[in-house]
């Protein structure tokens, strides 16, 4: 199963990147064998500035058609690594060819983007810079995984 992270803005050069890329070729290596990867990136910015339904039409064209989605949302709900893992492999497992993670802009998601989504996830309570939500949701797609492949990675 391929997995996606479509993102709305440009990631610069910087630590951030250095980590998303990190993460990203150490996911590439371990979830092959687990039927897992590559992980692709894909950014979309609204140079018009027409707001959060604007960023979601973007977004809904980086989106592989029958994709599992997964919106990233402080109203979303907390999973913890394990279940998280857990929902990776039913994902696979149910034969899906694509999961997408969504991350919207400075004003979060659209509603009805977030409503199609087939879940939708939140890094807690508070409000996270996109970029770092981008890096923290690379280290966990990282680390589920090495938890579906038994590593020590996770110490939980």
């Amino acid at each position: 199963m391929r997995v996606h992270v479509c993102a709305v803005g440009r990631l610069r050069p910087g630590p951030e990147r250095i980590l998303i890329e990190d993460y990203a070729a150490r996911f590439d290596r371990t979830g092959r064998a687990l039927g897992l990867g590559p992980l692709a990136m894909t950014e979309v910015e609204d140079r018009k500035g027409g707001g959060p339904a604007a960023e979601a039409r973007l977004l809904e064209r980086a989106l592989p058609e029958g994709a599992a989605i997964c919106a990233l949302d402080e109203r979303g709900k907390p999973l913890s690594s394990t279940d998280f893992a857990d929902l990776l492999a039913r994902w696979r497992d149910a034969g899906r060819q694509d999961a997408a993670f969504v991350i919207g802009g400075a004003d979060g998601l659209d509603p009805a983007l977030r409503a199609r989504a087939d879940t939708v996830l939140s890094f807690g309570p508070m409000v996270w810079p996109h970029m770092l939500a981008r890096v923290m949701l690379a280290e966990q797609i990282y680390r589920a995984a090495q938890i579906l492949a038994g590593t020590p990675y996770h110490r939980a």
